[in-house]
């Protein structure tokens, strides 16, 4: 589902291409906008921006989270943003992207019909994740975190704290 070309096999598995899925989950009515493309370029991102753009609501403002990765901030990609001001672009930090709640859907839709499934192209494998992000747009539940903010910040800070002080050990 993300990025590779390579073919690969082993005794029993045959893989025959990947794809990469970019997707856009409104939080408020858990709602997916998602769209398959070969490479994970910033053109792909920008094509995948735009049809944001066409199908959510002109007179909303748009928080779009994203990883670090340098598709997202390339230059074309940031003159594009700067065109459309309603787009607002946040980037969770390295090793963080538990906190965009998309990643719930990649989960979801991992578990749910990707990871038993047997695809024998790509454009099978797309149908199936085309087909997977309709059914869960035909009744579509917001994610909650089950847990407050302050339980889920002070988590982070002490898996930070005991990580700072294992790679400051290796250094000694």
């Amino acid at each position: 589902m993300k990025k590779g070309r390579a073919q690969t096999m082993t005794h029993d598995y045959k893989r025959h291409g990947t794809t990469t899925l970019f997707a856009a989950l409104n939080v408020l009515d858990g709602k997916v906008i998602g769209q398959c493309h070969e490479r994970h370029t910033h053109a792909e991102w920008l094509k995948f921006l735009r049809r944001i753009e066409r199908e959510t609501p002109k007179d909303k403002t748009l928080h779009l989270i994203a990883d670090n990765y340098a598709t997202h901030k390339h230059p074309a990609v940031q003159q594009w943003l700067a065109r459309h001001p309603r787009i607002a672009m946040h980037f969770t930090p390295t090793s963080a992207s538990w906190l965009n709640m998309v990643e719930r859907f990649f989960r979801d839709l991992t578990t749910e019909r990707l990871r038993r499934g047997v695809f024998t192209s790509v454009p099978e494998l797309v149908d199936a994740i085309d087909g997977y992000v309709a059914h869960h747009n035909t009744d579509p539940k917001p994610f909650i975190w089950t847990k407050n903010a302050r339980d889920i910040l002070q988590k982070v800070i002490r898996a930070n704290s005991r990580l700072s002080g294992k790679q400051n050990a290796t250094l000694h």
